[in-house]
C-alpha cells in the first residue's frame, strides 16, 4: 500500500471516529464525556446507568440518527467516485444521470401512500426508491444510446433531462398529496427525518450491498481510465463493468436518498479532495471516499444542530452552502486546466 493511501487511511478513519462520538454527544441536550462514557460503559456492561434520560437521547434518537447519517455520506460519496471513474469525469456525482431524483420520487410516491411506521412499511420507501432510480437510468441510458454508442455527453444531457421531469414529478405529487407535503418538504431538504433504529435496519442492507458492488470494481475503474477501447484490449468487460458499477451505485444513492432526503455535493466533493491530497487509484480511492463521506455528513449533521439552536437546520441545506461554491471552482479549474 503506498504513503498516500495509508496516510490517507489514518486521517479518514480517525476524523469518522472523532465525528462520531461529538455528534452522538452534542445537540440541544450536550452530554459531557465522563456521562457519555458512563452511560455506554453501563450499557454495554449491562449495569444500570447514572441517567436513564441520556440512555434514552443517546441509544434511541443519536446513535441510530448518527449511523444512518454515516451510512447516507458513505453511499453518496463512494457512489460519486464510482461515478467519476466510470464516466472519466471530475464533474460526475450520484446526480449526474438523475438517479437522485428517480429516487425521490419513488420515495415521495411511497411515502404519500402512507405506510405503517413498522419494519415491513419503512422496507417499502428504499425499494421504491431503487425502483425510481434504475427506471430513471434505464430510460437515461436508453435516450443518450445513440448508434450503439453511449456517450458521456449524451449520458449528461439525458441525465439533466429526466431528472428535471423526475423533479417536476416530485414537486407535482407533494402539491396533491396535502397531508405528508410537509414531510416531504423536509425530506427533500436533506436530514434525517425519522428517528429509531427501523431506518437504519430498513437501509443497510441496501447501502452494504450497493458500496460492495463498487468495492469490487475498483481495479477495472482503474484500467478504465485510459478509455474504454484500451480497457477492452485489457482484458475489461467494458459493458459489465458499466452495468454493475452503474446498478451498484444506483442502488447505493437510492438507499441513502430514501430516508435522508437530497443531499447534493457530498458524491462531488469527497472523492475530488481524496484525490488531491491522497491517491488515485480506484482501489483506494472509493474506500477512502467512503470514509471521509461518512465523517463529513457526520460533521453537517452536527452544524446542522448547534448553528440555529434550538431549531435545526436541514442538512442538505449546510451542503449545498458548501458544496455549490466548491463546485464552481472545479468547474473553473477544469476549463483553466483544458484551456492550457
Amino acid at each position: 500500500m503506498r504513503k498516500g493511501a495509508r496516510n490517507g487511511y489514518w486521517v479518514t478513519g480517525i476524523t469518522l471516529l472523532l465525528m462520531f462520538v461529538l455528534s452522538i454527544a452534542v445537540g440541544s441536550v450536550n452530554i459531557s464525556p465522563l456521562e457519555l462514557v458512563d452511560t455506554l460503559w453501563q450499557r454495554v456492561a449491562g449495569g444500570s446507568t447514572s441517567s436513564k434520560v441520556y440512555e434514552t437521547i443517546l441509544f434511541d434518537l443519536r446513535i441510530p440518527r448518527s449511523i444512518l447519517m454515516m451510512l447516507t455520506g458513505a453511499a453518496l460519496a463512494g457512489s460519486g467516485a464510482a461515478y467519476q471513474g466510470l464516466f472519466r469525469n471530475p464533474l460526475a456525482d450520484p446526480y449526474l444521470i438523475g438517479a437522485a431524483s428517480g429516487a425521490g420520487l419513488g420515495a415521495v410516491i411511497a411515502m404519500s401512500i402512507q405506510w405503517p411506521y413498522s419494519l415491513a412499511g419503512l422496507l417499502v420507501i428504499p425499494m421504491a426508491a431503487f425502483i425510481g432510480a434504475l427506471s430513471t437510468v434505464v430510460v437515461v441510458y436508453w435516450l443518450a444510446h445513440i448508434n450503439r454508442v453511449v456517450s458521456t455527453t449524451n449520458l449528461i444531457l439525458a441525465g439533466v433531462a429526466v431528472s428535471s421531469f423526475a423533479t417536476a414529478l416530485t414537486s407535482f405529487l407533494m402539491i396533491q398529496a396535502v397531508d405528508e407535503v410537509r414531510r416531504a418538504i423536509v425530506w427533500l431538504l436533506g436530514g434525517a427525518t425519522m428517528s429509531g433504529w427501523l431506518p437504519v435496519i430498513a437501509v443497510l442492507p441496501y447501502v452494504l450491498l450497493g458500496l460492495a458492488g463498487m468495492l469490487v470494481h475498483g481495479h477495472a475503474l482503474n484500467v478504465m481510465q485510459f478509455g474504454e477501447e484500451q480497457a477492452q484490449q485489457m482484458g475489461v468487460a467494458v459493458n459489465r463493468v458499466r452495468f454493475f458499477v452503474v446498478a451498484s451505485a444506483t442502488l447505493a444513492t437510492a438507499a441513502a436518498v430514501s430516508f435522508s432526503g437530497i443531499i447534493g455535493f457530498v458524491g462531488l466533493i469527497v472523492p475530488h479532495i481524496i484525490r488531491l491530497v491522497w491517491v488515485n487509484d480506484y482501489r483506494h480511492l472509493i474506500p477512502l471516499s467512503l470514509i471521509a463521506g461518512g465523517a463529513l455528513l457526520l460533521f453537517a449533521d452536527i452544524l446542522a444542530r448547534v448553528v440555529l439552536a434550538p431549531q435545526e437546520v436541514p442538512v442538505g441545506i449546510l451542503t449545498a452552502l458548501a458544496g455549490g461554491p466548491f463546485f464552481l471552482w472545479l468547474l473553473r479549474r477544469n476549463r483553466v486546466n483544458g484551456g492550457s
